[in-house]
């Protein structure tokens, strides 16, 4: 039975574990997280309040990293259930991919959440909790880009057709086709004339995001708006406006950058999603344990934050978390 609950707002694996059968105890519980890439800042903060929250509540936690790659992931997530932790977290690298992970998993008795990103078919909504996961914890990207949307209709200059730039973030995460789908139907639903005129995807960083936004501008002068996937993107993006002169509008997913801060405050970027990414690793964590130690623990939770817009005028009540 599926339970819903909403909130508003380095690879390393220590010697082999010992074999557990069923539940574990609370005393002698093994936790174990990995995550894409922690290259990625965000990914660090979300392990920080993963191992935080599950040592805070008597548990071993181990987290390992798969540095962008998915053959990396998948070997790790071999070793990690063959030594038999008590429940183990993962952020797919590969949303399809990862539903083989979690039906090993439920055969093995191992309870299994998916962190930040969904398991199974990334178009699929985010409240469609993929059977056998214990838990998945994060915010629905698909939201967050309508509300993004939302504002931005309200930035430009809808008298006319509205050029858009999306930049994306990599293939295959089941986040890049929501936000990108969220953001179409926000502005549809806004009533806005756009057209699309340019869509890249990333490796999520900075410098991508400066060079793609800089070659866009180039293609297409007039674009009015970029929605980026992330705020290191954005962050690229607005140097590279600023450069070519362009007074392009900017809104990006994935906020909380601690370098966008003064971004957002002087308008470069226009708005942002704030991101509690120490909060979803904490509460992926705590939604583990559970699963790892109650037998009364029901599978298919979903925990979902809704993600506050935050600008110039409160860009303060967003603490940065990467």
């Amino acid at each position: 039975m599926k339970t819903v609950k909403t909130v508003k707002h380095t690879l390393a694996l220590s010697t082999a574990l010992a074999s557990v059968a069923g539940l574990a105890h609370a005393e002698d519980v093994t936790i174990a997280l990995i995550v894409t890439n922690f290259q990625n800042v965000a990914e660090v903060s979300m392990a920080e309040g993963f191992k935080t929250k599950g040592e805070e509540l008597g548990a071993t936690v181990l987290t390992m990293d798969a540095k962008g790659s998915i053959e990396r992931q998948a070997n790790a997530i071999q070793d990690v259930l063959s030594q038999g932790v008590d429940g183990l977290a993962i952020e797919p690298l590969d949303s399809a991919v990862a539903q083989t992970w979690v039906d090993q998993g439920v055969d093995m008795g191992i309870p299994i959440a998916a962190m930040a990103v969904q398991v199974g078919d990334p178009s699929n909504p985010w409240n469609e909790v993929y059977p056998g996961l214990s838990a998945q914890v994060g915010r629905d990207d698909y939201v967050t880009a309508i509300d993004l949307a939302t504002y931005s209709a309200g930035i430009v200059d809808t008298s006319k057709t509205v050029k858009i730039g999306l930049i994306e973030g990599m293939p295959g995460y089941s986040t890049v086709i929501n936000l990108t789908n969220g953001f179409k139907k926000g502005l549809e639903d806004a009533g806005v004339d756009y057209e699309i005129v340019m869509s890249q995807p990333t490796d999520w960083t900075q410098t991508k995001g400066q060079e793609v936004c800089q070659n866009a501008l180039i293609a297409n002068p007039d674009i009015d708006l970029f929605f980026t996937h992330a705020q290191t993107m954005a962050v690229g993006c607005a140097d590279a406006a600023e450069d070519s002169g362009s007074d392009v509008k900017i809104v990006s997913a994935a906020g909380a950058l601690a370098a966008g801060q003064d971004y957002v405050r002087d308008g470069r970027i226009s708005a942002a999603a704030c991101e509690p990414w120490r909060e979803i690793g904490a509460a992926t964590a705590e939604a583990l344990y559970e699963a790892a130690t109650n037998p009364d623990a029901e599978t298919g939770k979903l925990v979902t934050m809704r993600l506050p817009i935050y600008t110039a005028e409160n860009v303060d009540s967003c603490v940065p978390q990467w």
